[in-house]
């Protein structure tokens, strides 16, 4: 885990807080490959791609953008470069699901989950599988 400090992946804010930067559909696309294989040539990534494939270039422009970024680094083999991502899922997940929680149910949790709850249909099951964890994180707190 990098810290932020030393990534450029997080800006600073007025309030002096720092925010990772979001992505593109397309650089986040890449990074999913990126976590999924944790490091690989340009070769390597568009393997993972679903057809139709974009251009090699295209995908190596997205690459040197996510490294710009602060997103991943690279080891240099003569010309070849193999990227390995510095920013963890879990953390880029994490800063997208707080900020889907605050633009569009309030920072209410209680909102989100009764919003899904009621789009997605979830099934009995399902609901039990919640309140388990929800009793989990509640017993662990006390």
């Amino acid at each position: 885990m990098i810290t932020k400090a030393f990534n450029p992946v997080y800006s600073a804010r007025e309030t002096n807080q720092f925010t990772m930067k979001e992505l593109t559909k397309a650089e986040e696309q890449v990074m999913q490959i990126l976590w999924k294989i944790k490091s690989g040539f340009i070769k390597d990534i568009m393997e993972h791609l679903p057809e139709p494939k974009p251009a090699y270039t295209t995908v190596s422009t997205i690459v040197r953008i996510l490294e710009e970024k602060g997103f991943v680094s690279h080891r240099a083999y003569g010309r070849a470069h193999e990227y390995t991502p510095l920013v963890e899922k879990s953390d880029y997940t994490r800063m997208m699901m707080k900020g889907i929680l605050t633009r569009y149910f309030g920072n209410s949790l209680r909102q989100m989950v009764s919003f899904f709850s009621h789009e997605k249909g979830l099934t009995t099951s399902e609901l039990e599988e919640l309140k388990r964890i929800i009793e989990d994180e509640i017993n662990s707190k006390q």
